[in-house]
Order: C-alpha cells, then structure tokens, then sequence
C-alpha cells in the first residue's frame, strides 16, 4: 500500500457536501489508482470528513485510501471511522503501523484504540510505545470504558501552589506543542491532590511573577474515575464547562475530561437510548451476523408477541358485538396506530429527559402531568374528527360518538403509559430505554381495543 511520509499540504479546508457524484468519483479514482488526485482531493478536507468518505467505500477501497496518509492524518481520520471500518483497518494493520498511529494520540484516544485490539496484539504495541504513553495507556485500560476514569486524558498541565505564571506557561506551551484542547491549568501539593484550577486566560492578564496559590480557584468541580459517563456529561450541561479533572477517592489529579470527549459521549447514549427504546442494538447492523441480530431481538419479539395475543384474546371475546357491527373493525387499527405513537412519543420524551437530567425521577408527577395535558388536545382533536368520520360513515351519531370517545380515552391513556413506564422503571433500578418502549406499545393496543369494544357493547345495548 503507498504511503506518504509526510503530513498532507496544509490548505485552507471547506465543509463539503459528500453526496453520490463525489463518492463515484472517489470511487473511480480508487479503482484506477490515481494517487496524486485522490490526495489532491484530500489535502482540502478535515479528518472527520475523510473518515465518512471511506466509511461509504467498502472496507477494501476504504483500505486503499487509509494506506495513502500519512501517520499524523491516519491518526484522526481512525477516530472517526465507523467500527466496521475501523475494526478492519486494525485488523490487517502491521503492529508497527498501529504503534506510529496511538504514538500520536492523546492517551484517552490511544486507550480505546488498544482496547480494541486481541490481548497479543495490544501488548506488542505497548511494549513498542513510549514509556510513559505506554504506562498512560495501561493506565486507562484498567477503568471501566462508560466511566469517567476510562474517557479521560492523562495529558495535563500542573503546576505547585508556589510556582509563578511564568512557569505554569512554560507547562502549557510544553503540553500544547503535542496535544490540544487545553482549558486549565492544575495546582496539586507535594502529593499530587488537587488544590485548585486555574483557566488559561487567567495566566495571559496577570503579571509574569505571580503566584498560582493567588489565582488559583478553590471551588471547583470534579469527579472520581467512578463516575459514570453520563453523569459526567450532566455535570458538563449543568456547570456549563468545557473541561474536568478526574480524581481519586483521595483527591489525588489523575487526569481531565473535556467537552469534544463529552459530545461523543452525548451521541452514544443518544443512540443507545434510542436503538433500546424499540427493543434493538445501537450496534447490531454493524458488527453482527444476521443470525446474532435474530437472536438479539427474538426475546422481546417474543414477549411483544404475547402481549398481543392478550388483544386476540379481548377481540375473541367481543366476537359478538363485531359481528352484529362489523364497521367497528375498521377502526380498530387507527385507534392502535394513533394510541400506540403518542404513548412512543411520550416514552422517548421521558427516556430522554432522564438521560439528559431534565427528568427527575423523584418528581415523576411532573413529567406525566405535562403528558397530560398534551394528550388532552391530541386525543380531543382526534377523537373529533374521528368521531365525525365514524357517524357520518356508519349513518349513527352514537356510533361516532362511540370511535370518538375510544379514541379520545386511548391517547390519554397511552400518554399516561407511556411517560409513566420509563419512570417506574427507572425507580426500580430497570433500564428505562429497555423497557419503555416495545411494552408500552403492546399494552396500549390491549387497552385501546378493550376501551373501544367495551364502549361499543354499551353502544349495542342502546340501540
């Protein structure tokens, strides 16, 4: 594969549009070989921009392409890869190659790419990495990846309560020579336990001579290596930060967290929360067989599955009444359909406010009387216009009146359902992104059918 050995021509880079014209041209250019325009190509778009592009090439062509940067390009555009790519790439790189790659990443981003690796592969490319990365390396390896201690960077700026500005600027010019995004600066004691953090614009407005014990800030904000990630991103939105020390139960400084690692954290859980939410995996298209992906889903299918044959059952038992009115089948699965998305929409709403700390599960009346309130004008407008298509098809108003109010009952409910069940979950130590939403749905439609044949029965006795 060629390589180039130097650091693509700085340009000055656009945001692009990759639609299928250039992605066919990409395309073209791999295929025949053409180097010198690919690179011509690349050489004006950002890392990330490049990873999207191979990550529409198939895994070979995407190869190809990889093989053309040079190791400080290859070490962000592997970041932004997708798994499928990335995971290949890894696989067929020398060892060498994928040494010279994290030698050039933060410690937090070299972690999660040794953390991929088979327990051989990693060790050879610790033993060849420097001393110090290597032992960052281990370090991070040993934290749990969903915590604070397995997403943060042990690159950092500190200083001793005694030391001038002068001196903590040298460290940061030091650390910024290798590694960015550097917000703050460290006051720690003899013992390395954090005493207080200093922001760089506060080392640019006071004199050269002055000591960081005088600019130092005491109060601030950390969090131990336990924390979960999502947490972590909720102290992020709630102090409005952009960086974090990470210590131990002691308070010793054992690195930093900052904003671009919490963006990737927000769009993770994001995706989790969503991919759980309809009982799948947010990475099951990705890295399964067709068969795995089966067997991952096949439970809650399963369980979906017996909750509606309880529906079968309720529909069984009001034979009598569908058969003197058979209309009343045809608005069965509109009231389904409309109940079973408004209690979706109100369990991803829930679910997502957990996630972010909008929703507090100690004040769950809150959430679901804001519910409430919403699906008395959903279910009111269309439980009217329902009701008045039913009695003008039927010839009935009672029978309008009947679809009417099912529906109007059956949104309610379902919105009540539907924000409620991810909160009781959540109080009871459940997975509220599992468990919401393929029950919630399931439940609805034996609610909502139960609700419109029992009304109809009523109806029936009337006429």
């Amino acid at each position: 594969m060629p390589e180039l050995k130097e650091k693509l021509p700085q340009s000055p880079k656009e945001l692009i549009e990759i639609d299928d014209e250039l992605m066919a041209d990409i395309k073209d250019l791999v295929e025949s070989r053409s180097d010198f325009l690919l690179l011509n190509i690349l050489r004006d778009l950002y890392p990330a921009d490049i990873a999207h592009i191979m990550n529409w090439l198939d895994t070979e062509q995407a190869e190809y392409v990889f093989g053309l940067l040079p190791s400080e390009d290859a070490s962000e555009v592997i970041l932004e890869l997708d798994d499928v790519h990335r995971e290949h790439l890894l696989e067929i790189l020398p060892q060498p190659r994928i040494t010279e790659l994290v030698d050039k990443m933060d410690s937090d981003d070299a972690a999660d790419i040794v953390g991929k690796l088979s327990d051989e592969r990693a060790e050879e490319v610790l033993e060849t990495m420097d001393t110090e990365d290597s032992s960052h390396v281990e370090e991070l390896l040993q934290y749990d990846e969903s915590t604070a201690g397995g997403i943060m960077a042990k690159e950092l700026a500190s200083v001793a309560p005694h030391d001038t500005v002068k001196k903590a600027i040298r460290a940061v010019r030091k650390l910024a020579k290798e590694h960015k995004n550097i917000y703050q600066v460290y006051v720690v004691d003899e013992r390395g336990i954090l005493l207080g953090v200093v922001p760089i614009q506060e080392l640019l407005l006071n004199a050269p001579n002055r000591r960081m014990s005088k600019l130092m800030i005491g109060d601030f904000v950390s969090v131990m290596t336990s924390v979960d990630q999502e947490e972590v991103a909720q102290i992020f939105k709630r102090y409005d930060i952009v960086s974090l020390p990470v210590t131990d139960t002691a308070g010793k400084l054992l690195g930093r967290i900052t904003i671009d690692d919490i963006v990737d954290v927000l769009e993770e859980e994001h995706e989790e929360d969503v991919a759980r939410l309809i009982g799948s995996d947010v990475e099951e298209m990705e890295r399964r067989s067709p068969v795995q992906i089966a067997m991952l889903r096949l439970p809650w299918i399963l369980i979906t599955l017996l909750i509606q044959l309880m529906a079968g059952f309720v529909v069984h038992k009001f034979d009598a009444t569908l058969t003197k009115v058979i209309l009343l089948a045809s608005f069965m699965p509109v009231i389904s359909a409309l109940s079973g998305n408004t209690g979706l929409q109100a369990a991803a709403v829930v679910v997502r406010g957990l996630a972010t700390g909008h929703v507090d599960p100690n004040r769950w009346q809150d959430p679901v009387k804001r519910q409430l309130q919403t699906t008395l004008i959903l279910g009111l407008a269309c439980g009217v216009i329902l009701g008045l298509i039913a009695g003008l098809w039927h010839g009935t108003p009672l029978f309008g009146l009947v679809v009417g109010t099912s529906m109007f009952f059956s949104i309610n409910i379902s919105g009540v359902i539907g924000s409620a069940t991810p909160l009781l979950s959540k109080r009871l130590g459940f997975d509220p992104a599992v468990t919401a939403g393929p029950f919630e749905t399931a439940f609805q439609d034996v609610i909502g059918i139960t609700i419109f044949l029992s009304l109809a029965t009523l109806m029936l006795q009337w006429l």
